[in-house]
């Protein structure tokens, strides 16, 4: 489905502004070089979390089949946008095709809305753990996580179909700038000459959904597990527990905390493109930059496995 614009040309491409208020050379290669050393941290971050866990047979315990499912979501995430907006900002190419541009939203949607199901299955299994420790090895098996880890991946891509499918069906028949570094959806729907009441509400009840339901499971699982732990566990179970879950709540509040920037920056009057964009972008960046740092530096296990795959790559001196 394309397009037509007011010449009665076929919409075939979209022509992405940027930020509107940094147009020069200058600002562009500024935004490059932060931008690249951003996403080559990503990369390097997340890369080194899933070479841990398949190095260290050891972490081949659900609890890091999650972590690793997630370092995996934040290594693809953002390269669905950010190569692209390197491209932006290094050699002003501007043109994504109508189909590329779609293709772009599903995959961040999707992708997007996995890691908030991953998060709210890393909240389940952390629950199990604790307050139903005998059962735990017999429900939260590998091959149930790794089934469970599919269906977030799954249900993630599938839940944004019924918004994208929608905005189809409309007719792009006005200008084809998006104000905006990717192919971001509200933005891209804005380009509709038709009316987009539908898409919008259905939009936002899907976003409204896949933020608050995850949320409110992860809140309860957690009220749960504190009460748990102040009842049964003595102090240094205590100090375990509270350790392990407060690394997942870090994580947690990185997520939902970019996401929530993002949805106030377009529901309150008065804010500019570019602190929408510059919302998006961070939300972009900053959980999977984030997220390893937070699981090196607060778990105990990945951190002495990196150091043990550091000891024995010989990059770090002496033994454990």
């Amino acid at each position: 489905m394309s397009g037509i614009n007011k010449t009665g040309l076929e919409i075939r491409e979209f022509f992405l502004v940027g930020f509107p208020q940094f147009q020069d050379q200058g600002s562009r290669n500024t935004l490059f070089a932060v931008l690249l050393t951003v996403y080559l941290l990503i990369l390097l971050g997340n890369l080194l979390i899933v070479l841990i866990f398949i190095l260290d047979e050891s972490l081949h315990t659900p609890m890091y089949m999650l972590i690793c499912s997630l370092a995996i979501l934040d290594i693809v995430i953002p390269s669905v946008t950010m190569p692209r907006m390197l491209a932006l900002f290094l050699f002003d190419s501007r043109l994504i095709s109508f189909a590329g541009c779609f293709t772009q939203m599903v995959f961040f949607l999707g992708l997007g809305t996995a890691e908030s199901f991953l998060l709210m299955l890393m909240a389940y299994d952390r629950y199990m753990a604790i307050c139903n420790p005998l059962h735990y090895p017999t429900i939260m098996s590998n091959s149930f996580v790794l089934k469970l880890i599919l269906c977030c991946w799954l249900g993630g891509l599938l839940t944004p179909m019924i918004s994208l499918t929608l905005a189809l069906r409309l007719l792009f028949c006005g200008a084809n700038e998006v104000v905006h570094c990717f192919c971001d959806f509200s933005a891209v729907l804005r380009l509709a000459c038709a009316d987009t009441a539908l898409n919008s509400y259905v939009a936002l009840a899907t976003a409204l959904s896949v933020l608050l339901i995850p949320l409110f499971f992860i809140l309860f699982s957690y009220v749960r597990i504190i009460r748990s732990v102040l009842q049964v566990a003595g102090s240094e179970g205590q100090r375990k527990a509270f350790s392990t879950c407060a690394t997942h709540l870090l994580v947690i509040s990185v997520f939902f905390l970019t996401a929530t920037g993002v949805y106030i920056s377009y529901r309150v009057p008065g804010v500019s493109s570019d602190m929408r964009i510059l919302a998006a972008v961070v939300q972009n960046a900053l959980p999977p930059l984030m997220n390893p740092v937070i699981y090196c530096l607060k778990n105990k296990e990945i951190r002495n496995s990196l150091l043990k795959t550091l000891r024995k790559t010989k990059i770090l001196p002496g033994a454990l």
